[in-house]
């Protein structure tokens, strides 16, 4: 059974700093893209950083580029987001994703943890 578990939200400053975590079990993490996604209350999700298995591509979206970076730890099976510079914009509630080499193989989701950012 796949499982990815995010821990490090909470509540920061405007200016403050948070690591995320995502810990995944249940499948061969080396051979996963790594993505962080987000969702805002009444907006969609969207894509916040990706990074791929081997940590050679990283991807960002335009609103955290030079504030955030995304890492992994494959001996860990563990992928991280580093927020630095936090703005209020970027309350939202934090999810991983683990997409396979495969077109034809299933994603999987974190159930997310919430950052809020206060001004």
């Amino acid at each position: 059974q796949v499982q990815l578990v995010e821990s490090g939200g909470g509540l920061v400053q405007s200016g403050g700093s948070l690591r995320l975590s995502c810990a995944a079990s249940g499948l061969t993490f080396s051979r996963y893209s790594m993505s962080w996604y987000r969702q805002a209350p009444g907006k969609e999700r969207e894509l916040v950083a990706l990074i791929s298995p081997g940590s050679g591509s990283r991807k960002y979206a335009d609103s955290v580029k030079d504030r955030f970076t995304v890492s992994r730890d494959n001996a860990k099976s563990t992928v991280y987001l580093e927020m630095n510079s936090l703005k209020p914009e970027d309350t939202a509630v934090y999810y991983c994703k683990a997409r396979g080499l495969l077109v034809s193989d299933p994603d999987y989701w974190g159930q997310g943890t919430q950052v809020t950012v206060s001004s």
